[in-house]
């Protein structure tokens, strides 16, 4: 970086991060759990799970709208110094900063097997489909005004990787055709060969 530009990580991208470990893991913990009787049954376990499932995915999803909105209204430019982060290293720094937490995070869901089979593990399944949702949401937002979101990498060392943490400022802004990730974070497509 030259010039004070900045480096800077796609918003959709940081929320998306997330999203695979704790589907899989959720799903992993839960069919371990069905395995478990467990003090309530299973039954029962795999009921409330699902229930949980639901709550944290709407949860997740619908959490901090205001903030993210506020931000890509105010958003302004990317300088012309400022460095774009690729994809592969934004979910991959997220995932380093993250990886003792998903790790408690998963042994908690299997843990909870033993009381409530299958229900921890739905617990997370569905913190991961609720980033999915909310990384969908933020791509028909950056669609609509026809930019990307990006965010300074240094604000997300310093919120643990929260896009919309107290540590960031602002969001700048990008026309669609830059970085490698489409709107909402997934991998861009290669156009086809005609």
């Amino acid at each position: 970086m030259t010039r004070g530009g900045q480096g800077l990580a796609r918003v959709a991208v940081v929320v998306r991060a997330g999203a695979a470990p704790l589907w899989w893991l959720g799903v992993v913990a839960a069919g371990a759990g069905v395995l478990v009787p467990g003090l309530t049954g299973r039954r029962i376990g795999v009921l409330a799970g699902a229930a949980l499932f639901l709550v944290a995915a709407a949860v997740v999803a619908y959490g901090r709208r205001g903030r993210y909105r506020a931000a890509a209204r105010s958003a302004v430019r990317a300088g012309r110094h400022d460095v774009l982060q690729d994809r592969a290293v934004t979910v991959r720094n997220w995932r380093r900063g993250h990886r003792w937490w998903l790790l408690l995070a998963f042994l908690a869901a299997l843990g909870t097997a033993f009381a409530v089979p299958a229900a921890g593990g739905l617990l997370l399944a569905g913190c991961g489909a609720g980033l999915w949702l909310k990384a969908a949401w933020i791509g028909r937002l950056e669609r609509a005004d026809e930019v990307l979101l990006w965010v300074r990498v240094d604000w997300l060392r310093a919120g643990a990787g929260r896009p919309a943490g107290k540590a960031v400022k602002g969001y700048r802004t990008t026309g669609v055709a830059a970085g490698d990730a489409a709107p909402g974070g997934a991998r861009r497509r290669a156009p086809a060969l005609v």
